[in-house]
């Protein structure tokens, strides 16, 4: 396996070595996943369905924004359908959902995800939800993925090209687990966007390194598509002038 310069495993996308394999959704699954949204984040206004699934039936419900919460809530289901090829060590870590916010001004609707400015972070989730079913390997709080090999933007309304897994701040930390059975726990992990720079101190460093700027900047699971880089510029000292 390759490793970063922090220690951490490197995935790179390559070319998948499995033929299409349909799959439906666990209805069982997707009932109590539904449930423990709308008990922990609110009721759910829509379920993005996919007409035809590989591997794995991924769905996003969408919760939309409110007072208390103000910002669009989008959850997967079917990524946890079926368990990820997690290290021997980590044997309760097998089963992940996982989620992003976007602004109450995002357009949410069929119309507009016409536009990949619009429809990106859907595609992100769905891609990263099948990511470990098709390379079986799996995903988990700290992991990086860049948006392909070199990583490029996401969309034109932004510069980010990858992203880290992380714990949801925005919602309650009973949220974070779903115990199904004695057998099977779905963990949720929220989607960060991240840019070039940033997933680059991250492989360098760890991930450690980004909380600083994460801090300041109080980045959460709430997307900016314009914002600005967290990493600190090193500024060039007036004695390196003319060097």
């Amino acid at each position: 396996m390759e490793l970063s310069e922090s220690g951490s495993p490197i995935y790179r996308h390559e070319k998948r070595d499995r033929e299409f394999e349909f799959a439906l959704g666990d209805s069982e699954n997707i009932e109590k996943i539904s449930e423990h949204i709308e008990r922990y984040v609110g009721p759910i206004a829509t379920v993005f369905h996919e007409l035809i699934s590989d591997l794995v039936h991924i769905d996003v419900h969408i919760v939309k924004p409110t007072d208390d919460r103000p910002c669009y809530t989008l959850v997967t289901s079917g990524m946890s359908d079926i368990a990820m090829g997690c290290p021997d060590e980590y044997p309760d870590l097998k089963y992940s959902e996982l989620l992003i916010c976007l602004p109450p001004t995002w357009n949410i609707n069929q119309e507009s995800w016409k536009a990949e400015e619009n429809y990106w972070p859907i595609r992100m989730l769905k891609f990263l939800s099948r990511f470990p079913h098709e390379y079986q390997t799996w995903l988990w709080a700290m992991h990086t993925i860049p948006n392909g090999d070199p990583p490029e933007p996401f969309a034109q309304n932004t510069s980010m090209s990858g992203v880290i897994l992380l714990p949801p701040v925005t919602i309650a930390e009973e949220f974070h687990e779903l115990v199904i059975d004695e057998n099977k726990t779905i963990h949720f992990h929220a989607v960060i966007p991240l840019h070039s720079d940033e997933m680059d101190l991250k492989l360098k460093e760890g991930a450690e390194a980004l909380f600083d700027g994460f801090e300041k900047n109080r980045i959460t699971e709430v997307l900016n598509p314009s914002r600005p880089s967290t990493v600190q510029k090193k500024k060039k000292s007036w004695f390196s002038f003319g060097k």
